[in-house]
């Protein structure tokens, strides 16, 4: 029998990636697509449906379901546009579900798909930064396996099969600390869009480059391991390595360290969720250590990349902060590709709205329910687009 699969947000990175992956490995013949979701680009859904031959194309841009219909005409395949097709796609039932939509967009589905998949691969990691304990309640109660696609937490993952969760001393997360991690704050408070989406070592969409540059994408990672791995703000670690060749590591209390290696290459982390326990060959390049040579480690400085700063103090609001700090920090992104503010002015903004309401926020939690999480996140996002620079 085939196995059963969605993928929500195919035509973004991880999704092209996973589609890439799921056609390697027999495609239609080995997998019964039911779902592909995309955005705008409706081009690149139509082709991948009819590539997957999977039931059903959505859309979350509801303008955009004439064009899809259109792109589908003759496959046999249903199109579908709009925030409620993606939730009512979500409870299709399926064995494997990818959750690769970007941003707090993604909750709702991802909420879906924790209550039917058999095997939830997780890269939209804001559905654990705004509601990491309604999200495995969810996978609790329905008996969801959780996997993670973050490469770091895939990483994680892999590595805590050499020791027990309890023995678990520090974890380590490595960031390549983007582009402009030998800039100076000036050089940094004049940093181009273009500038800030030319990552050095990942092929990755623009926001998700952004949040790298500013180092936001790391700390959206720090919150993710302590709701992932249920480890503390203080055991959480997070290292520069520009090579991005170790994924992050593990360190046990007798202070050994277990790391997991690979060439920064997302295919990696995809494949391990989609074989996940097996480990059947990938499109991924092999490491030589001798080209290698050396690898090298810093510490961030948080004067320059102060987001990582910002993530902590969401742990010790607990609550629904991170569902403040999501939302602040997508406002800020996209003021930030607007031309509105500057680079240096999104972890302005996030620190402002964060402090703002971190009272009503530590006062809540995600376990309240979808609605609770969403009507913070307005608010913050409201306080966002209203920020002005000092």
């Amino acid at each position: 029998m085939r196995r059963t699969v969605s993928i929500f947000g195919s035509t973004g990175s991880i999704g092209c990636n996973t589609v890439d992956l799921l056609l390697r490995q027999g495609g239609a013949a080995v997998y019964d697509v039911k779902v592909v979701t995309g955005a705008r680009n409706i081009k690149s859904l139509a082709e991948q449906a009819v590539l997957l031959k999977a039931d059903v194309a959505v859309t979350a841009d509801a303008t955009q379901l004439f064009a899809l219909k259109e792109a589908l005409e003759g496959t046999g395949i249903t199109a579908t546009a709009g925030a409620d097709a993606l939730r009512d796609a979500a409870t299709i039932k399926v064995d494997w579900a990818m959750s690769a939509i970007v941003g707090s967009a993604g909750l709702a589905p991802t909420l879906e798909m924790a209550k039917q998949a058999g095997i939830l691969a997780l890269a939209n990691k804001e559905s654990l930064v705004c509601a990491g304990e309604l999200v495995k309640a969810t996978c609790a109660e329905s008996g969801c396996i959780l996997v993670p696609v973050d490469s770091e937490h895939c990483a994680i993952f892999q590595a805590l099969a050499g020791g027990k969760h309890a023995d678990i001393s520090r974890i380590i997360l490595t960031a390549s600390g983007g582009p402009f991690r030998d800039w100076t704050l000036d050089e940094m408070a004049d940093v181009t869009l273009s500038q800030a989406i030319a990552h050095p070592n990942w092929d990755m969409g623009q926001r998700i480059s952004i949040d790298s540059a500013t180092m936001f994408n790391k700390a959206l990672e720090v919150i993710e391991a302590h709701q992932l791995f249920n480890v503390s703000a203080e055991q959480i670690e997070v290292v520069v390595h520009p090579q991005s060749i170790v994924h992050s590591m593990i360190e046990y209390k007798d202070h050994s360290v277990i790391a997991q290696l690979a060439a920064p290459d997302m295919r990696g982390a995809i494949g391990f969720a989609l074989n996940w326990p097996e480990r059947p060959p990938l499109p991924v390049e092999q490491l030589n250590f001798g080209a290698i040579a050396q690898l090298n480690f810093a510490t961030p400085d948080e004067n320059r990349f102060p987001a990582l700063r910002l993530a902590r103090r969401v742990l010790e609001i607990g609550g629904l902060a991170g569902a403040v700090f999501n939302a602040a920090k997508e406002s800020a992104l996209d003021r930030f590709i607007s031309g509105d503010i500057g680079f240096l002015d999104m972890a302005r903004l996030v620190e402002t709205v964060l402090e703002s309401l971190h009272v009503e926020a530590s006062q809540s939690s995600s376990l309240e329910g979808l609605e609770t999480v969403m009507a913070i996140d307005e608010k913050a996002r409201t306080k966002g687009k209203n920020w002005m620079p000092a």
